[in-house]
This record gives structure tokens, sequence and C-alpha cells, in this order.
């Protein structure tokens, strides 16, 4: 009798243990999943480009030839070297790449450097080509610009009223410090900086945004060393190319605009490779 007793109860008791975790694991899975929904948000769209392309092969050995004239009185074995560039260090080839090129002649040298970063956020409430544009604009800011004048072109208005960088020559577009000359230190002879018209400004028609910055240094007695950086942002990548030049000469001066013309033009075909 007890045995018949007891196994009815048993049976009860396992059955509603059964219903009770069924219960409670479907409740949990419904809390769960209104948990989730309710503390996930909208994440921040990816960047446009998700690799690099190798600079160093990415300027036409024509234009190469023309940026550093002196390769061509070297011959073919040291062209080919020149040609080639210099790769930068990086420690990930997916978010920054560079290469640099140098060629000496007797008249002069040049120098041509190109930086390409692709900007990554780990905020996802921020998106890649939202933190590029911050980083721009860093860099924008740090160039320090001349006012542009009210039909917004940059580098045609007043002067801002900026101290040069340490051993640059301020140009139209800046105002010296009191007690300087042209030529950026006290009692030298006035130097020529930038030409009026070529001063550091924004750029239309290249990227998302770009700018010019063109600086003229000089240390000393030495000759006179000019260099012509273009920025450019396309959504997430931000695009430096940095072009120099240095006369052997210690009177001559480096062409303002032949340099930003050969700058602008390689800043152009970097663009498009984006497109393709």
């Amino acid at each position: 009798m007890r045995r018949k007793g007891y196994a009815p109860v048993v049976a009860a008791l396992l059955a509603a243990l059964a219903t009770g975790c069924t219960g409670g694991s479907a409740d949990g899975g419904a809390t769960s999943e209104a948990k989730a929904g309710e503390t996930a948000g909208p994440v921040a769209a990816p960047g446009k480009y998700r690799t690099l392309y190798e600079p160093c092969g990415a300027v036409e050995r024509t234009m190469l030839r023309d940026l550093l004239p002196g390769a061509a009185q070297l011959p073919d074995e040291q062209q080919e070297k020149i040609f080639r560039g210099t790769a930068a260090v990086t420690y990930d080839t997916d978010r920054r790449v560079g290469c640099s090129w140098k060629a000496d002649a007797p008249d002069a040298s040049h120098n041509l450097r190109i930086d390409v970063e692709r900007v990554v956020s780990y905020d996802l409430d921020v998106s890649d080509e939202q933190r590029a544009l911050e980083v721009y604009t860093r860099k924008q800011d740090a160039a320090q610009l001349p006012a542009p004048t009210a039909g917004g072109q940059g580098g045609t208005g007043a002067p801002a009223t900026v101290s040069p960088a340490p051993g640059a020559e301020p140009s139209p577009g800046t105002t010296a410090p009191s007690g300087a000359t042209a030529s950026g230190s006290p009692g030298s002879p006035g130097t020529p900086g930038t030409p009026e018209g070529l001063e550091p400004r924004v750029l239309d028609g290249l990227g998302d945004g770009a700018f010019l910055d063109d600086v003229l240094t000089r240390t000393g007695s030495t000759a006179r060393h000019r260099t012509v950086s273009v920025v450019f942002r396309t959504s997430n990548v931000i695009v430096t190319v940095e072009y120099g030049e240095q006369p052997a000469r210690v009177t001559q001066i480096p062409d303002s605009e032949e340099l930003q013309e050969k700058a602008r033009g390689l800043a152009r075909k970097l663009a498009e490779r984006f497109n393709d």
C-alpha cells in the first residue's frame, strides 16, 4: 500500500518540476532577448575603404621622371633604384602605408613622399568617415592656412596673424613677428616667400576635402628648401603628398608655382585610384 501511494506523489512532483523548468527557460529566454533588444542600438557605418593600395607602385614612371629630374642623368641601374622608392615601415598595411623618393642633381635635389592612412573608429557611435574628418580637420588646423576671403577662397584674403614655423620664411599670407624680416630672422635681408595667389589654401575638386601648404625654409646660409604639401580626404582615407626642392645655389629660390602644380597633379592621380 505504501508503494502504491508513494508512486503517484513522486510522479506528480516530477511533472511539476518539469513544467516549472520548461516555463522558467521560456521566460528566461524571452527576458534575455528583450534586454538584448533594449541595449542594442544603431551601429555607425564602417568606412568605405577596407584596404589600401601599395604606394611605391602607385606613381607612374613617366610622372616620377618629371618629379625627379635628377634621376634622368644617372645610369639605368641607379634610376631603377630611385624610381622603385623606399616603402615606409608600418605595422599594419591595411591601416597605413607610405613611400618616399629622392634624386640629386648638380643644380638641385628633389624629394617626394606619399603617406596614406585609413582611419578606423573604435566608437560604435562614430563612423570611420566621421573620425577621418576629425583627423583631417586637425591636420588642416595645424597648417594654419591664411583666412579665406568672403568668397570662400583660401589664401587670397586678408593675411592671418600667425607665427611661421621655426626656420620657415613667411609668405604674403602670414604676418612676420615684430622685429623680423621676410626671411624669418631679425636683421637679415628680406627674401620672398610664397608668391601672391599661391599662398597655402583650401583646394576644391579633390576628394571630400583638401588643402595645400607651401613652406620655404632656410638654415643659416645654406640653400633654401621649399616643401609643398597636398592633403586630401576621401571617405575614411587621408592622403598626404609632400614634394620638395632644394637648389644647389644659395641664391636660388625654388619655384612655388611649378612645385604646387606637380604636387596637385600627383594628388589628383592618387585620388582617381580610389574610384577604380
